[in-house]
């Protein structure tokens, strides 16, 4: 199998978690394919140097949230253009999609290793997982962890 064929096999497989990141990051969405296509980018500029010493999610994980933060980094540094969009999209469970949206935005006022952290904890990824991911220990992943679910429940209760 040729190298095009495994890297879009890669973004097939995680494109759910790859999805989820850029959901976070951007700041409306509108610009969640944008964000998509930044990570995909990244990835693909990274693919040849991947040497598999870690999961290759771990990995995708990683390449997207540090692209995502430095798209909006980058973003920030532009000046701001209003576009406005409709959503017609009718879906069958749109409560389901309201509560869903509420809780990404609460999120998206945390701080940016909450968010990745927190993404990651409903990822269902262990802690040793995120330890390697974010670079902390596996006992400062579960304490901040406990910690932002405390934050979060205040927020969104408000």
């Amino acid at each position: 199998m040729d190298t095009e064929q495994r890297f879009i096999e890669l973004i097939e497989h995680h494109k759910r978690i790859i999805y989820k990141v850029c959901y976070v990051y951007a700041p409306g969405r509108g610009q969640i394919d944008d964000y998509f296509q930044e990570v995909v980018l990244a990835l693909w500029r990274g693919f040849p140097d991947f040497r598999g010493e870690s999961k290759t999610a771990t990995w995708v994980y990683r390449i997207a949230l540090y692209t995502c933060i430095s798209f909006v980094r980058r973003r920030m540094r532009r000046p701001q253009s209003v576009r406005l969009s409709v959503d017609l999209a009718c879906d069958d469970d749109m409560q389901a999609r309201e509560q869903l949206d509420e809780l990404y935005a609460v999120i998206s006022r945390l701080g940016r290793l909450d968010r990745a952290l927190i993404l990651l904890w409903l990822e269902e990824r262990p802690a040793g997982e995120i330890a390697a991911i974010t670079g902390l220990s596996p006992g400062n992943v579960a304490v901040k962890l406990t910690r932002i679910r405390c934050k979060l429940r205040k927020m969104y209760n408000r």
